[in-house]
């Protein structure tokens, strides 16, 4: 079992690679247009504010940014949102009544990042709330302009709540796609491996749609079962079975774009020996059943 130090490592790398798609940038981009507001992916145990710096940037929020106390009580509302935001989108509010949501990226049982945005109200700020606003930031004894503070203040931009739940439906849609993503990536990772572990992915690669066990794929490399099994999970961050089963899920995905094959089929043609295992394994690779994964496949005429 991975330890927590493990998982954010395995998180950071996983997270710059995603960060470097296609998909990702165009994602970014167009959310950012669209909706004015910051947008980040988030590795677990990142100790940073999520947007700062960002082109979309709350005003109030870069120039709270710069005071070491209200940094602190804007990085202890990061920890307490990605806290509760471990199975579903959580939005909590600041000191300051802004919001910030976090949306989960699941690979199957596993939370391997967050997507975020937020630094909005979800009404119309007052004099009255900036007030209370101050009092608290001179109870952090933050040394800065309250002029410019309270005209960055009034600056932030104002929501209705549906409209702020959609745009955080978005971010879920799209932690979808990064889930599959992310799934792609553990299996094709690009990283410098033995011989012995490159063949073992060969062979995996040409029977997996065959019964095939660790001691027939270890025998297959001219090797131990024991010293393939570590050398295997030293290299690819995960077990035998485990890279198996997500590599084929990856073909089940692309059998089930075709309509017309029946999920039964497609489970006994990748390698599954029943459909009780086959399910279980879809279910903990992708988070969701074969049938409403199929569901939500766009539908063509």
């Amino acid at each position: 079992m991975s330890t927590p130090e493990e998982n954010a490592k395995r998180s950071h790398a996983l997270v710059e690679q995603l960060k470097r798609s296609d998909i990702y940038r165009d994602y970014e981009k167009a959310f950012r247009d669209t909706t004015g507001l910051p947008f980040n992916l988030r590795a677990l145990e990142a100790f940073d504010l999520p947007h700062h710096g960002d082109p979309k940037e709350n005003p109030f929020c870069a120039l709270l940014a710069r005071s070491n106390h209200s940094c602190a009580a804007c990085l202890q509302l990061q920890k307490k949102v990605e806290e509760q935001a471990q199975m579903e989108p959580k939005t909590l509010k600041c000191f300051a009544g802004l919001c910030d949501s976090a949306v989960p990226v699941r690979v199957g049982d596993n939370l391997v990042a967050f997507l975020q945005t937020g630094q909005i109200l979800l009404h119309q700020p007052s004099k009255r709330e900036f007030t209370k606003v101050t009092r608290e930031l001179l109870k952090f004894g933050v040394d800065t302009d309250l002029k410019k503070l309270e005209e960055a203040y009034f600056q932030t931009r104002v929501l209705e709540k549906k409209q702020y739940e959609a745009v955080v439906r978005l971010l879920a849609i799209f932690a979808q796609h990064l889930a599959s993503l992310s799934n792609q990536l553990m299996v094709s990772a690009e990283q410098v491996e033995s011989p012995l572990v490159t063949r073992a992915k060969n062979y995996i690669s040409e029977h997996q749609d065959e019964e095939v066990s660790l001691r027939q794929v270890a025998a297959a490399v001219n090797s131990s079962a024991f010293y393939f099994c570590k050398m295997f999970k030293q290299a690819t961050g995960l077990t035998f079975t485990d890279y198996l089963a997500r590599t084929r899920i990856e073909k089940v995905k692309n059998l089930l774009l075709n309509p017309h094959k029946r999920i039964s089929e497609v489970a006994y043609e990748t390698g599954f020996q029943s459909l009780s295992q086959f399910n279980r394994v879809f279910r903990r690779v992708t988070g969701q059943s074969p049938t409403v994964w199929r569901s939500k496949l766009p539908r063509t005429e």
